[in-house]
């Protein structure tokens, strides 16, 4: 069974930083793409970054470029997403999702309806 537990939310202030970690289960890691969706409230879910099928190919959405990375543990089954500069509107609820089937590209990647497993996600709050 495919699972994906996300854990690291909390509570910043806007300029400081959070690690967001997901940890995978039930599948070969890194034969699988991951990415990371958040969703704000009254707002639609919206991908954040993502990592292609072999975990070296990383995405990003234009809102977090140079100040959100994503990277890959492969002895851990964990993706992790290092989130610095952080500003207010990055206040949202972060999911981590996975798919069996599909290959990411620099199109799509961050199009919820692909990803058929989620994990439950975790609360990021940057105050002011």
């Amino acid at each position: 069974e495919v699972q994906l537990q996300a854990s690291g939310g909390g509570l910043a202030q806007a300029g400081g930083s959070l690690r967001l970690s997901c940890t995978a289960s039930g599948f070969t890691f890194d034969s699988y793409p991951i990415a990371w969706f958040r969703q704000a409230p009254g707002k639609e879910r919206e991908g954040v970054s993502a990592v292609r099928r072999g975990h070296i190919k990383t995405y990003y959405a234009d809102s977090v470029k140079g100040r959100f990375t994503m990277s890959s543990d492969k002895t851990k089954n964990t993706v992790y997403l290092q989130m610095n500069s952080l500003k207010t509107e990055d206040t949202a609820v972060y999911y981590c999702a996975t798919d069996s089937k599909i290959t990411l590209g620099d199109v799509g990647w961050d199009y919820d309806i692909w990803y058929q497993y989620w994990g439950r996600g975790t609360q990021v709050t940057v105050s002011s």
